[in-house]
């Protein structure tokens, strides 16, 4: 049994979709719509600002997600690389893979079931990422909605890849600059 867990911090993601990613926004149901190319490369990159897994502290410590699917998000055959924050020792590592591959409950367990090749944790320099609201007239500069994203389901930015928005590894390469993004704050916890 996992232990209890919890953290909160921000999320950021940026997929080769056009603007907006079909897999949340369309009359198809979350998840089974095909993406705009065909296949989905997203990289999801998050901060965790406070954080405990157990007895085990996880604050100020990162995690990116590498992840391919080769057709609509929900048909699964996903392949999904991890990478841990270099600063993490081997307590917080594993604490955060549990996380981060549902093993430890929450909300990552929902995609746990679409994965048929992990790819492992790794951490080398190669994703560079940022996103930019997307434009719009409201004065808060930032478009705002409760998509249901399994991530953030109640709050979700629409954003877009700003320039420079690559990924090379595990035999895939892409550049998401100009394509969909997303980003949100984030509070899980196990039951």
């Amino acid at each position: 049994m996992a232990a209890q867990w919890h953290l909160s911090g921000d999320y950021f993601e940026n997929c080769n979709c056009s603007v907006v990613c079909p897999c949340l926004v369309s009359k198809a149901p979350p998840l089974t719509s095909r993406p705009t190319e065909g296949v989905c490369d997203v990289a999801a990159i998050f901060h965790i600002e406070d954080g405990r897994y157990g007895d085990v502290t996880l604050d100020g410590l990162n995690v990116a997600l590498a992840i391919h699917t080769p057709g609509p998000m929900g048909e699964g055959n996903w392949a999904v690389g991890a990478y841990i924050d270099e600063r993490a020792d081997e307590k917080q590592t594993e604490a955060l893979g549990a996380i981060f591959t549902g093993a430890a409950g929450g909300p990552m367990a929902a995609f746990a079931p679409l994965i048929s090749k992990n790819l492992g944790a790794e951490i080398p320099n190669i994703l560079h990422m940022s996103v930019d609201p997307l434009p719009t007239m409201h004065p808060s500069g930032e478009m705002w909605a409760n998509s249901g994203h399994p991530i953030s389901p109640d709050k979700l930015a629409f954003a877009v890849g700003a320039a420079g928005s690559t990924f090379s590894d595990h035999g895939m390469r892409w550049d998401n600059s100009g394509r969909n993004g997303h980003y949100a704050p984030i509070r899980w916890s196990n039951p």
